[in-house]
């Protein structure tokens, strides 16, 4: 007997895997796809009660290769068309013994990774297509992880799928010329994934607030896999570390009652210690280890934040070095919100209100509730009660998260 947990962590990770060899076989993606969501579904079935087969691996391939030959026999009879296939192979290559020539050492993860995250894509399409495809999550878990219709999740995979196919876009590794370019886009992807998990609405139950710890963890998973197919790059390894550092602190950022807790307020001994030992002994690593990049100074000042036993023992010069050196690298009006933070934490909160009038005229921050929330945050630092409660007002006024309303409703009613 195989555990119900056990079947589906072997499942998650075989399942690119599994779909890589595929592909590689047979070139369809929306088919492929499909068959190897249908051999995942007959091994979360069997499995935990026959126990593993010898070669879950082979085993998921061979099933899944049979499914997509009934597949593509199905889509010749809807169409009538004896000879259709997506790449045009004839009928004896399709219909060969299931996985007689496919490459059971070779695992194309990295390569399914950056066909799914492929330029032609949007943002949503990339984060969908990779959570489905690489992450082997069922459309239904997929929507469900961004509270949108399962319907609208499906749309949105299969525009992905054909806009993939109008691309041209092949199973194989990019050019050496655009190989960096296309990790950052994977790298950027999981982010995005990592941080719709972390500040999502929280979700309730009887036992109080919950985030969504499932798509967190389905990022760090597919980061960890990233980081395993390049062990040596320090980009990637500081992308894990900034979301393990990250996630460690989750258990206490939110009340009970799922309000926000300020990062100086929170409860240090809920704080996930071994998630912080590994965030910082990769990030140190990665630091000493090549060229250093934004998700590595991130991660290092999470880093300099989780090693403070107490809020007040926080190293903020090291953390203002560190955010100056992220505005270098990668000047972002966001990060400066950040940076604005720490120069009022060294320096005096007027230097970080100085810092903050140059994002007045700035597009792409100007209107938002954080410029708002963290210039209200230093007004009340230097002791402008009034003005910090206009700023609050003025945040409240622009977001649309309740969770953001009733922490910034919580602030205000705090300013004496």
């Amino acid at each position: 007997m195989t555990s119900q947990a056990h079947a589906e962590d072997l499942l998650r990770e075989l399942a690119p895997q599994v779909l890589g060899a595929l592909l590689r076989r047979h070139g369809e993606l929306d088919l492929c796809e499909d068959a190897v969501q249908e051999a995942l579904l007959e091994a979360a079935t069997t499995w935990p009660e026959r126990g593993l087969p010898d070669n879950p691996r082979g085993w998921l391939i061979t099933v899944a290769t049979r499914r997509l030959i009934d597949l593509i026999r199905a889509e010749r009879s809807r169409r009538g068309r004896e000879e259709r296939f997506a790449l045009g192979a004839p009928p004896a290559e399709v219909l060969r013994v299931p996985g007689e020539d496919v490459a059971m050492d070779r695992d194309d993860t990295l390569v399914l990774m950056l066909l799914c995250c492929h330029p032609a894509l949007t943002a949503p399409s990339q984060i969908a297509l990779t959570l489905r495809a690489v992450g082997g999550l069922t459309t239904a878990e997929t929507a469900s992880a961004f509270f949108v219709p399962q319907a609208t999740m499906a749309q949105r995979i299969s525009r992905a799928k054909q806009r993939i196919r109008d691309a041209g876009a092949t199973f194989a590794m990019p050019p050496a010329r655009e190989l960096d370019a296309r990790l950052a886009a994977v790298m950027h992807v999981l982010y995005l994934i990592f941080n719709e998990g972390y500040t999502a609405p929280s979700r309730t139950s009887g036992d109080g607030p919950e985030s969504q710890v499932e798509l967190t963890a389905e990022a760090i998973r597919l980061a960890r896999e990233l980081h395993r197919l390049r062990p040596d790059d320090t980009e990637i390894a500081g992308l894990l570390a900034l979301m393990l550092l990250t996630e460690a602190r989750r258990p206490a950022r939110l009340t009970p009652l799922g309000d926000l807790v300020d990062l100086a307020d929170q409860d240090r001994t809920l704080w996930n210690q071994a998630a912080i030992a590994e965030g910082v002994e990769l990030i140190t690593g990665a630091l000493a280890a090549g060229p250093v990049g934004a998700y590595q100074l991130q991660a290092a000042i999470a880093a300099v934040h989780d090693e403070a036993a107490r809020a007040e023992d926080t190293d903020w010069p090291q953390i203002l070095a560190l955010y100056l050196m992220l505005d270098h690298v990668a000047p972002n009006p966001m990060a400066t919100l950040s940076l604005a933070i720490a120069i009022a934490m060294v320096r005096g909160p007027q230097a970080g209100l100085t810092l903050l009038a140059a994002l007045d005229d700035d597009a792409l921050v100007a209107g938002h509730h954080r410029l708002y929330a963290v210039r209200g945050h230093l007004l009340e630092m230097a002791g402008d009660r009034a003005a910090a409660r206009e700023a609050f007002q003025g945040a409240m006024r622009r977001t649309a998260s309740t969770a953001e309303k009733r922490y910034l409703r919580n602030r205000i009613d705090r300013i004496p």
